[in-house]
């Protein structure tokens, strides 16, 4: 399967340099570029990528307000969302997990790295590094828990005490693997529960999982 991605990014060097990192390989094909927000909103919605690499600043829209754009159209449901950041930690990835990005990277990301994450998320699964988990903990550490995603908390009461801590697993950054490890159980069993956790809560994908298990108070920055 071929991964289709869309650019968006302001510097025309930049956009040609990660095209030409990620058409290294067959299965990753780079299908439009965008150079603000607005024209990459259109893009989007006219290929229907799946994925779109989001710088943050960019002119007429900036890459927040374009991720959120793509996030709340139905018709893009299945399109993912990797934030491009100069910084690896900075003030904008609280924003942009409640968005519904993915993952990030930052400008300086290699070529091998830089594939990876794409495939990462094209499956499925969160692109969130440790720091960037930490910086997510930081963030909640100072705000008192509660007003969770419009609401969605509540149905936190429907999921089993098995599902609670996979989910409070995720939302210390481990990954499928190190999971299934941890609670004694295949990385595929792992993948099932926290697809059922996200169906559950109705909510998106990881990332909004993450901020959901800390503004809901499930897990506590303080004891993370």
């Amino acid at each position: 399967m071929t991964i289709r991605v869309v650019l968006a990014d302001d510097q025309q060097l930049v956009r040609a340099g990660f095209r030409s990192l990620l058409e290294m390989d067959a299965d990753i094909q780079v299908v439009a570029e965008a150079e603000d927000g607005v024209e990459a909103v259109e893009v989007t919605r006219r290929e229907r990528p799946d994925i779109v690499l989001m710088d943050i600043r960019m002119p007429r829209l900036d890459g927040l307000a374009a991720t959120r754009q793509i996030m709340s159209d139905p018709a893009l449901e299945a399109v993912k969302v990797i934030v491009l950041t100069t910084f690896e930690v900075n003030e904008y990835i609280f924003d942009a997990l409640k968005t519904g990005a993915s993952g990030f990277l930052t400008k300086t990301v290699d070529s091998d790295e830089l594939r990876r994450a794409v495939r990462v998320v094209a499956d499925g699964q969160a692109l969130l590094t440790p720091s960037v988990t930490r910086r997510v903990i930081e963030e909640f550490s100072q705000r008192p828990a509660g007003g969770a995603l419009d609401g969605v908390a509540k149905s936190l009461d429907s999921l089993t005490d098995r599902e609670r801590e996979v989910m409070a697993m995720v939302a210390a950054g481990h990954n499928n693997s190190e999971i299934g490890v941890a609670l004694h159980m295949s990385p595929l069993t792992a993948k099932t529960h926290v697809s059922r956790i996200i169906s559950k809560l109705g909510i998106r994908d990881r990332p909004q999982l993450v901020v959901l298990a800390y503004e809901s108070g499930l897990v506590s920055p303080r004891r993370s």
